[in-house]
């Protein structure tokens, strides 16, 4: 997947999306790439989660490093249903 949307998705692309305030979160970027996997491969939020733990190739499209401790599920609950901007306007790269 890296090797065929490598750079498809940029951080850049998702800042109106998140506070500049508090704590760094995930990245945008490589939560849109676990979402599009986890709809292709029809994953459940749980399962995909657990892929990025645990699995090499889904590490290596994400770019992470092999000891990444990956992320809780929950965080793609909340990214799946994200909107943002003004009024509830959703990013650029989900569709309309």
């Amino acid at each position: 997947m890296r090797d065929r949307l490598g750079g498809r998705w940029r951080d850049e692309d998702f800042a109106d999306c998140y506070s500049r305030d508090g704590r760094p979160g995930f990245s945008p970027a490589q939560l849109a790439t676990v979402s599009v996997r986890q709809f292709l491969l029809g994953l459940s939020n749980r399962d995909a989660a657990e892929a990025v733990r645990c699995r090499i190739d889904v590490k290596y499209a994400l770019g992470l490093e092999l000891d990444d401790p990956g992320f809780h599920h929950s965080v793609l609950g909340d990214s799946t249903t994200a909107s943002c901007g003004p009024a509830g306007r959703t990013a650029s790269w989900m569709p309309p």
